[in-house]
């Protein structure tokens, strides 16, 4: 009886030790993820706003059709980035993600209480390289430090009700991604 029970309990950890592994590496292997979906639509260091989800298609799994969504694909190989989204009526938000889909940093319109999110990009090794002006204090200057050289930012802007859809779109468009 005990026989059984250990080659059960056995069983049971190397079950969830390989459901665990194929989880883990699953992001790795995946051929259409957003990054690679988003390459034909958005241009390397700049936003493009993404099309309205409808029920039968959405470039990305669950949008949500009250949102106004725009990407930026980023590569910092040459430098960091400037960022600039302006705030829209009813909310914003900006979201960091790696090339494989990890968020890494996200910050919205009341965090960052002005009339746009600013803010520069740029890689831990790339902000080491940056002179230390005490001119420059942190509440002048808002550095993200990313931890891949590419990657995607999503700026999303609320639109309370559908007329208001065509405002936030307005808003998106004017969002910035580009090299300092």
């Amino acid at each position: 009886m005990i026989r059984w029970l250990l080659w059960i309990v056995a069983g049971l950890v190397l079950g969830g030790l390989v459901h665990l592994g194929s989880i883990m590496a699953l992001p790795h292997a995946a051929s259409r993820d957003a990054y690679a979906r988003l390459a034909s639509l958005v241009p390397v260091n700049g936003f493009a706003l993404l099309p309205a989800p409808t029920p039968e298609a959405a470039i990305l799994p669950f949008m949500d059709p009250a949102f106004a969504v725009a990407a930026c694909r980023y590569d910092l190989a040459k430098g960091p980035l400037k960022l600039t989204v302006p705030v829209s009526q009813a909310y914003t938000s900006v979201t960091f993600y790696t090339r494989h889909d990890v968020a890494y940093y996200a910050i919205n319109d009341r965090a960052a209480g002005k009339r746009s999110i600013e803010l520069d990009l740029m890689t831990t090794k790339q902000r080491e390289d940056l002179p230390d002006d005490e001119e420059v204090t942190a509440a002048d200057r808002l550095i993200v430090e990313s931890p891949t050289l590419t990657g995607l930012i999503v700026a999303r802007a609320f639109a309370a009700e559908p007329s208001l859809l065509s405002a936030a779109m307005a808003t998106l468009r004017a969002a910035q991604c580009k090299p300092q």
